[in-house]
C-alpha cells in the first residue's frame, strides 16, 4: 500500500492502532457495552498493559510494525501512529472498567487514576513508533467536560515531549470560543465543521491545521450519509469559485472560510476511509479500491497541480500500471483470457497448465487418475499462482466423499472451504471473516461450480450433475454491531489460488481460471 501510496506522492499513512465502532450512549447497558467489538492492535508482553490487547491474532508485534514503519519510510510514506482516547476508547474502559464514563467509549478523566492510565500505554508503545508526531485522537468527548479536556490533552501533549521529543496532534474538537485552550504546539486534524472551523477557530489563533475535512471523507462499504469512493467531480471542481480543490480548501462551497493558498499554518490535506459497520465490513483491497480510482487526482491537486478531468481520464490506465513495487489489484499475466487450466490428464505429480501460460501444478502426495485428482484430507495440489483480483471466474467439478470440513481453495488474500467449524455451508474467508451461502455441496455427487468475482461483488454458481439447470448465489456481508445498523451488502473478495484440496476429503477436476466473469 505504501508503495501505491508514495507513486502518487502521498507522504503520511495514518494509521488507527486503537478505536471502537462509535460511541455507545444511551444505546447498550454497561455490561453490554463490555461485550462489544472494540480492538487495541499493537500486542506487547509488557506487564504494564497485560489485558489491553485482547486480540493477538489482529495485531502487530514491535518487529512487525517495525518492518511496516521501515518499508513505508523507504517509499518516502511515514506512518503516523493514532492511539485514541479520552473517547473512542471503548478499549481502554474494557480494560480498566473503573475510569470509564457512563458511556464507557469515553475515559472519565476527572478521575484521578485516568491520565496515568493513558499515559501507561503512551510509555511502552512510544519507542515503537519512528515518527516524529503521535496521534492522540482526542475526538467527540464530552461537551461538559471542556475544561478538563484541555487539561488532558496538554498534559498528554507534555508528557510525549518528555518521553520521545515528538510532537503532539489531535482531531479538531473544543475550540478556543468554547472555552478550550489547548498548547499551540499540539497540531489539529480538521474534520468536519460542525466540530470547528479550522480557519476561523483554529488558524487565526495560530494553530497547525491538517485539512481532513470529510468532504472527501469515505466509509467503507456502507454508510447512511457518506460515500464508498472518494469524490472525483470535487478534486476537480472543488474550489468555491469552481476551479480544482487545494488543500487549503475547508469549505468548497464558501470561499470565506478557507485560508489563503499560501497560509503556513495549512500542513496539508489527508482523505479519510474509515470501516464504521463491523470488523466485516470490508476486505483489505477493498479499503483500496475506495481511493484507487480518484487518490491520484486529488494527488495532483494536494500538490498544487493543474490537471483538467478530461486530461487525467485518458491518462489514468498508463499511470496505474506503471505504479512499482505492488499488486493491489491482484492481477495475473496472461496469454488470453484463459489464464489456468488443468485436466489432470497425467499419473505424475506434475499437473501441466493447458492454458499456455506454464502455471503447472505441483501434487503433493495426491493420487491422480482419469483426470480426476484425489484429495484424501492429507494431501494438496500446489500452484505457482496465488490470488486474483476482480474480475475472474474460477471453475471446477467437486465430488466431496466427507461432510467434514475442508479447503477447496486458499490464497494470500482468501479461503474458499467446504464447510466452516460446524456447518458445511460454503463460505469465503477473507480478512479474517467468513462470508456463508446457505448451500453445501451435495455428498458423493459431482457438481461444477464456479466462483465470480464481478466488480466490487461475488457469486458462486452450482451446476449439480442431476440437474439442467444452473442456481448462482452471492456471498454478502451483513454490516453492523449487535443488532444496530445491521444491512446486507455486497463483498468483493479474490479468487484463492495458492493451493487445491488442502484438508478436503473428495474428488476434483476440471479447474480453470479466467480474467473474464
Amino acid at each position: 500500500m505504501c508503495s501505491y501510496l508514495s507513486f502518487f506522492k502521498q507522504n503520511i499513512f495514518h494509521v488507527h492502532l486503537s478505536d471502537n465502532l462509535y460511541n455507545n450512549v444511551d444505546r447498550y447497558s454497561r455490561e453490554e457495552s463490555m461485550d462489544l467489538y472494540a480492538a487495541f492492535r499493537l500486542l506487547s508482553d509488557d506487564p504494564a498493559v497485560a489485558g489491553l490487547n485482547k486480540r493477538a491474532n489482529e495485531s502487530y508485534t514491535r518487529s512487525q510494525f517495525d518492518n511496516i514503519q521501515q518499508q513505508c519510510a523507504r517509499r518516502g510514506v511515514t506512518i503516523i501512529p493514532e492511539i485514541e482516547s479520552p473517547g473512542h476508547a471503548l478499549v481502554i474502559a474494557q480494560w480498566k472498567p473503573e475510569i470509564g464514563l457512563k458511556d464507557l467509549s469515553m475515559i472519565n478523566i476527572t478521575e484521578p487514576e485516568s491520565i496515568p492510565t493513558v499515559q501507561t500505554i503512551w510509555k511502552t508503545f512510544l519507542p515503537w513508533f519512528h515518527s516524529k508526531v503521535v496521534h492522540i485522537g482526542a475526538d467527540e468527548y464530552d461537551s461538559s467536560l471542556v475544561a478538563d479536556y484541555t487539561s488532558f490533552v496538554n498534559q498528554m501533549h507534555g508528557f510525549i515531549k518528555e518521553q520521545s521529543s515528538k510532537d503532539t496532534r489531535i482531531w479538531g474538537t473544543f475550540t478556543p470560543s468554547q472555552g478550550s485552550n489547548v498548547s499551540r504546539e499540539v497540531s489539529i486534524q480538521h474534520w468536519e465543521f460542525f466540530e470547528d472551523n479550522p480557519y476561523f477557530d483554529y488558524i487565526k489563533n495560530g494553530y497547525d491545521v491538517l485539512n481532513s475535512d470529510d468532504a472527501f471523507y469515505v466509509v467503507g462499504k456502507w454508510s447512511g450519509s457518506y460515500p464508498q469512493t472518494l469524490n472525483k467531480t470535487r478534486v476537480f471542481y472543488g474550489d468555491p469559485a469552481g476551479g480544482p480543490y487545494a488543500p487549503n480548501i475547508f469549505d468548497t462551497k464558501n470561499a470565506t472560510n478557507n485560508p489563503p493558498r499560501n497560509s503556513p499554518l495549512v500542513l496539508g490535506q489527508a482523505a479519510a476511509v474509515w470501516n464504521d459497520y463491523g470488523p466485516n465490513a470490508t476486505t483489505v483491497l477493498e479499503a483500496y479500491y475506495s481511493l484507487r480510482d480518484v487518490l491520484p487526482a486529488l494527488a495532483d491537486k494536494q500538490w498544487g497541480g493543474n490537471l483538467l478531468e478530461q486530461e487525467y481520464d485518458q491518462i489514468f490506465d498508463k499511470l496505474h500500471t506503471a505504479i512499482p513495487g505492488q499488486n493491489l489489484d491482484r492481477q495475473i499475466k496472461s496469454k488470453s483470457d484463459l489464464i489456468l487450466s488443468y485436466n489432470f490428464n497425467t499419473t505424475s505429480s506434475k499437473v501441466k497448465d493447458l492454458s499456455g501460460n506454464n502455471y503447472h501444478g505441483t501434487s503433493h502426495s495426491c493420487a491422480i487418475d482419469n483426470s480426476t485428482i484425489h484429495f484424501s484430507g492429507s494431501c494438496y495440489l500446489e500452484t505457482p499462482l496465488n490470488s486474483k483480483g476482480r474480475d475472474y471466474t474460477l471453475s471446477f467439478s467437486v465430488k466431496p466423499l466427507s461432510k467434514s470440513p475442508g479447503t477447496l481453495f486458499a490464497g494470500r488474500d482468501s479461503t474458499l472451504v467446504s464447510g466452516n467449524g460446524s456447518i458445511t455451508n460454503v463460505t469465503l474467508i477473507s480478512s479474517g471473516n467468513p462470508y456463508s451461502l446457505n448451500y453445501s455441496l451435495p455428498l458423493n455427487t459431482w457438481t461444477d461450480v464456479s466462483l465470480i468475482g464481478r466488480g466490487n461483488r461475488t457469486f458462486l454458481e452450482v451446476s449439480p450433475s442431476t440437474k439442467d439447470e444452473s442456481t448462482t448465489m452471492e456471498f454478502l456481508a451483513r454490516l453492523g454491531v449487535n443488532g444496530d445498523s445491521l444491512v446486507w451488502a455486497p463483498i468483493a473478495i479474490e479468487a484463492p489460488l495458492a493451493k487445491i484440496g488442502e484438508g478436503f476429503e473428495g474428488l476434483m477436476r476440471d479447474v480453470a481460471l479466467r480474467g473474464s466473469a
